[in-house]
């Protein structure tokens, strides 16, 4: 006979463009079983969503446990009643995801946008663990951010609060792939970071021989290729880093004066690869952005990684329980 298990045990979906991750995940944050999947290359919601329905089974019957509740993550703008308004990475439009998922399931579910999902993750069992105020920023492919204040996830009037990657940094800047232009993900997201790149080395292809080399072709040139060059201590990647950093800053000081946070986490895929970036960022903040907003505040690196998503998807789904009446 195994233990009685009295605490609520949930599922979190971690629901990317190209990916899914799901996770079973126990009251402290760990992980029980994870199912992996590509996501179907239709990208339709019925084909996702059995895609979602296959990794919980997956991920009940490796565990032989059950959950109490869903939670999802999605890289999309999501209403409270858990409606996918709009997600370029699966061409979503107006699709009632948490509706869908109830009627399959039979259980209660929440959905949310992913890197939100990823802060409250960071916040409960992650770096951000022991703080009311807290910033994060995940600077991957994109930049995505949440803001918890008093304890509670920063949602807004349509919930949309905590685009953090889209703080102007530049007015009529960089091109980014909202509408608008001079965004912070415009510079330090991972597509970005590629584009400049591509663009240092069109301009100065002798300073930009190695940036090639290890690509390719101009290109192929992408943040990963800068990391790499980087490390080699290639100095046009040098620039581009440093460069990045400033960038970084500049959000993080807005950032910073506005929300005022204890700590501010910095995640996701670049800061993964270049961990000097917080560094990098944590030198300027302390110079430009105001001196009370400074005065208490730690930086820090994320602590959770790729499985941030479904961890605080998961934790989402356990406020649902333990909030149920």
């Amino acid at each position: 006979m195994g233990q009685e298990i009295n605490e609520p045990i949930t599922l979190g979906v971690d629901l990317g463009g190209t990916k899914i991750k799901v996770a079973l995940v126990d009251c402290s944050g760990r992980l029980l079983s994870v199912h992996k999947s590509l996501t179907h290359p239709e990208k339709e919601p019925k084909r996702v969503i059995a895609d979602i329905l296959a990794g919980v089974e997956g991920c009940l019957s490796k565990a032989n446990q059950e959950a109490k509740a869903l939670g999802i993550g999605i890289a999309a703008q999501v209403d409270l009643n858990g409606v996918v308004h709009g997600s370029p990475n699966l061409g979503w439009r107006n699709i009632p995801l948490k509706k869908k998922m109830k009627e399959k399931l039979g259980m209660p579910v929440i959905v949310t946008n992913d890197v939100r999902a990823a802060t409250w993750g960071e916040w409960r069992f992650g770096s951000g663990r022991g703080v009311d105020y807290l910033a994060v920023l995940f600077v991957g492919t994109g930049v995505g951010g949440g803001v918890i204040s008093g304890g509670n996830l920063l949602g807004g009037c349509t919930n949309t609060g905590g685009e953090l990657g889209h703080t102007i940094i530049i007015y009529d800047g960089r091109k980014c792939h909202c509408p608008n232009r001079g965004c912070l993900e415009a510079y330090a997201g991972g597509w970005a970071i590629a584009e400049r790149a591509q663009d240092a080395v069109n301009n100065e292809p002798k300073e930009g021989q190695q940036l090639t080399s290890l690509a390719g072709s101009v290109e192929k040139i992408t943040a990963a290729t800068v990391s790499q060059a980087y490390r080699q201590g290639d100095s046009l990647a040098r620039r581009l880093v440093e460069e990045t950093g400033r960038y970084l800053a500049a959000g993080v000081v807005s950032i910073v004066n506005a929300f005022n946070p204890c700590r501010l986490v910095l995640g996701g895929g670049v800061i993964e690869g270049i961990p000097e970036l917080v560094q990098m960022v944590e030198d300027i903040v302390r110079r430009r952005a105001l001196e009370a907003a400074v005065e208490k505040l730690e930086i820090v690196k994320a602590a959770l990684g790729g499985d941030a998503g479904a961890i605080g998807a998961a934790a989402l789904a356990q406020e649902l329980v333990d909030n149920a009446p």
